[in-house]
């Protein structure tokens, strides 16, 4: 195949589970980001051959690397036996909540399909970006994903088959993220959520999700609809500057 030797691609952080949207509302921040340098290579299949800004702590490792299987994702829903290199520049912190798993996967799944042609649409960009997530947070969740490769406020009601949908940013809206130094892995923070919800809680969830895309919409002026209602008790346990910091 013929084409560049080589290709970039820069994904931006974000902030997953936007107010009450837990697991399907997304917003992109403009600012720090990964980016990914794609090569063409000899051997088949994608490798990581530098990682730079993580202080050594990811792995190099294909499968064990969220870049890395995102970018080998894209080789398998292409068909092609080529060879990739990346080289994943890390811009966002580690474990900080700004969506640095995800704007990896991104990065590399973006850079590497313009490296072969640029031939994949974005659902299925997303799909092979929720696969290197996974390697991070032990579940494909799409709401730092889908904003970090579409931009924006972006809402993912079904994940199979994924639907996103972008939502319009109201002019005024800001957003302020605040990082206490602390590392809290997304695996681990999933874990302590808890498997099942009270009723009351998810029904109460659920409506003020729909209030918060209604507000962005523009249709129901200010809304104070976005309080947490989904194991909002075992995070605060585990999270005692939480509720200080709505």
């Amino acid at each position: 195949m013929t084409g560049p030797d080589q290709c970039s691609a820069f994904a931006p952080g974000s902030i997953g589970n936007l107010a009450c949207g837990f697991d399907v509302l997304g917003l992109a921040l403009r600012g720090p980001g990964d980016e990914v340098v794609a090569r063409r290579a000899h051997e088949p299949g994608a490798r990581i051959t530098s990682i730079q800004g993580d202080g050594g702590r990811l792995p190099l490792a294909t499968r064990a690397n969220t870049a890395g299987t995102a970018a080998q994702a894209v080789l398998e829903e292409i068909g092609t036996r080529e060879g990739v290199e990346l080289c994943l520049k890390k811009g966002l912190p580690l474990a900080a909540g700004m969506g640095g798993s995800a704007a990896s996967a991104v990065a590399a799944a973006v850079a590497v399909d313009h490296l072969m042609g640029g031939r994949l649409p974005e659902e299925v960009l997303l799909h092979c970006a929720l696969a290197g997530e996974a390697v991070a947070s032990g579940d494909a969740h799409p709401d730092n994903a889908a904003p970090s490769l579409l931009g924006g406020l972006v809402l993912v009601p079904s994940w199979n088959p994924i639907r996103a949908i972008e939502l319009e940013v109201p002019r005024e809206l800001t957003a302020v993220h605040v990082h206490p130094q602390t590392e809290v892995e997304t695996g681990w923070a999933r874990e302590i959520l808890g498997d099942q919800v009270p009723l009351k809680d998810a029904v109460a969830h659920w409506g003020n999700t729909a209030a918060l895309v209604a507000a962005f919409s523009g249709r129901t002026g200010r809304s104070s609809a976005g309080q947490w209602k989904i194991g909002s008790q075992n995070r605060s346990e585990r999270k005692p500057f939480r509720g200080s910091c709505r």
